[in-house]
């Protein structure tokens, strides 16, 4: 459309009425060609900054329309002014916290990079691959963040962060990223996340060739379903999860907590550091509640950990879900295989025996600990907020849901008045993984405990001490 940068400045300064009348004038070429055009759509601060910057961050609470930023900015950086004409760089990195993200989010999402490309400029997607393909020969690979060597030895022009602060090994996963990104003149990369208060996100805000563009929920509300911004305004407002989730605050530590992030990332571990495991036990903290709908607040935390033949504690996943009993049962039976556990440890306060019943219904034979808590959750707490303090226990990676819950987790609960779902879990684990020093600072009464079936299963945990 000739003129059409002049048209969308006209169009931004009229009043809703006047703008209405303009676009029903339109021919349907021209309304065409406005459709595909982001900066007639986008606000200022989705929009790519001017300068010579290397790294451009959006910090931005949930729904301020992130995706869609970075997939509009990959379009403008990769397409021409025709679909066979190249743009300004053509290899390009999409980094996403899993391989499922990267596809579901990035890739094939409803802002996601195939979405806002008209059909002629639009790229090939070979899921085999984990390539996209644009008609101009430009390509994009996708990589995920739970496995960082992925992204040692490609190389990059440009590249895609998505929600850097989740990803489990965010700091090797940057670094690997940062050395494949030396193609072509003018190497950038952009970065979409969420805020948390981790040590390689304060390095890349200090650095003096990034930008930052900050922005909220609130921000995109003309595209968000009033009834989720009401909610969602009714209920985090105010609240640390909301400052952070909504309005994309850096929050430092609740003063109080039992633990904090620098004590967490002191003793943080790769896999490849972790010994051999003398044994692993899934725990199950099991929703007070049915969830009524998705973003429900009762969850089923589920954590894995076990305990190594340095007599170290090391927390191997958090699978924690709002599901269906059916539903978390078939996950915590998956991790038990998949870890290879020996056991799965239920906590029956809030389930009774229908925590065995519904881990049974999916796997008859799994070795199960019932456990039940007879002290507030603070208490059962502190000995296992000890053996951190000891510098006892290492995260294989990062949690990032799970460590929120932990250095918000006071005196009085969770900040914010949730349940500590994934927390509560982790105590169970290692309650179980480190009875004597449990026991000796009020360990909870084991109140069942299918022997048989557990030594049978303990076989190979012998075996491996």
């Amino acid at each position: 459309m000739q003129g059409n940068s002049s048209l969308i400045e006209s169009l931004a300064s009229l009043s809703e009425r006047d703008r209405a009348k303009v676009l029903a004038e339109l021919t349907e070429a021209q309304a065409d060609e406005l459709l595909w055009d982001w900066k007639a759509w986008a606000r200022p601060n989705q929009l790519a900054p001017a300068g010579n910057w290397l790294t451009w961050l959006v910090l931005a609470g949930r729904g301020f329309g992130k995706t869609r930023c970075g997939s509009e900015w990959v379009r403008q950086i990769v397409c021409g002014s025709t679909p066979l004409s190249g743009g300004s760089h053509s290899r390009i990195a999409l980094v996403a916290e899993t391989a499922a993200d990267a596809r579901d989010v990035l890739v094939e999402g409803v802002s996601g990079i195939l979405a806002v490309h008209p059909r002629d400029f639009r790229p090939l997607y070979e899921p085999s691959k984990r390539r996209l393909t644009w008609p101009n020969g430009a390509s994009a690979s996708l990589f995920n963040a739970t496995e960082p060597d992925q992204l040692r030895g490609p190389q990059h022009d440009a590249a895609i962060s998505d929600e850097l602060a989740k990803w489990r090994y965010a700091k090797e996963t940057w670094d690997q990223l940062q050395f494949g990104l030396r193609l072509g003149d003018n190497p950038r990369q952009m970065i979409m996340t969420t805020p948390r208060p981790i040590p390689v996100l304060k390095e890349i805000i200090a650095a003096p060739d990034t930008v930052v563009t900050r922005g909220s929920t609130i921000d995109n509300r003309s595209n968000l379903a009033a009834s989720f911004v009401k909610t969602i305004t009714d209920k985090y407002a105010g609240t640390r999860l909301g400052r952070q989730e909504l309005s994309a605050e850096i929050l430092d530590d609740v003063p109080d907590a039992l633990w904090t992030r620098a004590a967490l990332d002191r003793d943080r571990k790769r896999e490849k550091e972790v010994p051999v495991l003398k044994r692993i036990v899934v725990a199950i903290d099991p929703a007070a509640k049915q969830n009524e709908t998705p973003d429900d607040g009762a969850a089923t935390g589920i954590v894995v950990a076990g305990i190594g033949e340095d007599d170290r504690g090391y927390v191997l996943d958090d699978a924690t879900c709002r599901e269906s009993p059916n539903g978390w049962a078939r996950r915590a039976v998956a991790c038990f295989d998949r870890y290879d556990a020996d056991c799965i440890v239920g906590e029956t306060n809030n389930g009774g025996e229908m925590v065995e019943a519904t881990v049974r219904a999916v796997r008859p034979t799994a070795p199960f600990k019932e456990v039940s808590a007879s002290k507030g959750k603070w208490t059962r707490a502190e000995p296992i907020a000890a053996l951190y303090e000891q510098g006892r226990i290492s995260h294989v990676g990062t949690f990032a849901n799970l460590e929120d819950e932990m250095v918000n987790f006071g005196p009085n609960g969770l900040v914010g008045a949730a349940s500590p779902d994934r927390v509560d879990a982790l105590v169970w684990a290692l309650t179980e993984l480190f009875p004597a020093m449990t026991k000796k600072q009020g360990r909870e009464k084991v109140v069942h405990e299918n022997a048989s079936r557990y030594n049978v299963h303990s076989a190979g945990y012998q075996a491996r001490r």
